[in-house]
C-alpha cells in the first residue's frame, strides 16, 4: 500500500486538492494558522483521481475489513466517495449527518440499516478525528458496529492518534502528512527550508505562526 500513499499524495498535489505555502498562510476554520490546506472535495471532478481513491479503498477494505456488510460516508465531503466504494463492493451506503436533523424524522444517519451490521466508514479528511469520531458514535449509538475508518488524508496529528485510540476505533488512510510533503521536497515543490517549515508546523499546529 506504499505504492498508493505515494500515488494519492501526488494526485492530490497535482490537482491542487493540496496545496502548501509557509510563507503565506491559510486560516482554518478553527482560526489555526497552517501551511498546509487540503480540499478532497475536488478529487470528484477527476475520474482518474476519483477512480484512484475508490479503487485503494477497495482494496484495504477487502484486506482489513473482509467482513464488512456496509460502508458509511460521512457528510458531506465524503458522500459520494462512499456511494462509489460501496457499488464497488456491491454493498448498501449509508450518510452520517454533523448533527441530526431539526424536522421530518429528525434523522443522523440516512439510509437503511440493521442493528449490528458492521460498517466502514469513509472520511474524506481526518485533522483532530473529533469529527470523524461523533460519525463513528452515531453508528454505535444505533447499535451498529464499526470495524474501522478509511480516510483519503491525514495531517498525523498526535491528537488525531491519541483519540482514535482511546476511542479504540481503526483507522487508515491512502496518503498522510508525512508522504506528501516528503514527496513535495523530492520534487522541488518547496524548498528545504519550507520543508523544515512544514515538519514542525505538524507538531504544534496549534500553536504554529509564521515567521
Amino acid at each position: 500500500m506504499k505504492e498508493c500513499e505515494k500515488k494519492i499524495a501526488k494526485q492530490l498535489l497535482q490537482i491542487n486538492a493540496i496545496k502548501l505555502n509557509p510563507a503565506k498562510p491559510f486560516t482554518w476554520a478553527s482560526g489555526w494558522k497552517s501551511p498546509i490546506y487540503c480540499d478532497n472535495r475536488k478529487t470528484l471532478s477527476y475520474p482518474e483521481v476519483r477512480q484512484s481513491i475508490c479503487e485503494c479503498f477497495v482494496e484495504k477494505i477487502r484486506i482489513s475489513y473482509p467482513d464488512a456488510e456496509g460502508i458509511a460516508g460521512v457528510a458531506t465531503g465524503a458522500i459520494a466517495h462512499g456511494v462509489l466504494v460501496a457499488e464497488a463492493l456491491n454493498l448498501p451506503f449509508v450518510y452520517i449527518r454533523s448533527s441530526a436533523k431539526s424536522h421530518g424524522l429528525e434523522n443522523q444517519i440516512e439510509g437503511v440499516y440493521k442493528q449490528n451490521q458492521k460498517f466502514v466508514v469513509i472520511e474524506d479528511l481526518v485533522s483532530t478525528g473529533k469529527s470523524s469520531l461523533e460519525a463513528v458514535n452515531s453508528l454505535k449509538n444505533a447499535n451498529c458496529k464499526v470495524l474501522g475508518m478509511l480516510a483519503i488524508f491525514t495531517y498525523e496529528f498526535s491528537v488525531s492518534v491519541d483519540n482514535f485510540l482511546n476511542a479504540g476505533c481503526d483507522l487508515q488512510t491512502l496518503s498522510n502528512y508525512s508522504v506528501l510533503i516528503d514527496l513535495a521536497a523530492e520534487s522541488g515543490y518547496v524548498s528545504d527550508n519550507e520543508l523544515e517549515t512544514l515538519r514542525q508546523w505538524r507538531l504544534h499546529p496549534d500553536k504554529w505562526k509564521p515567521r
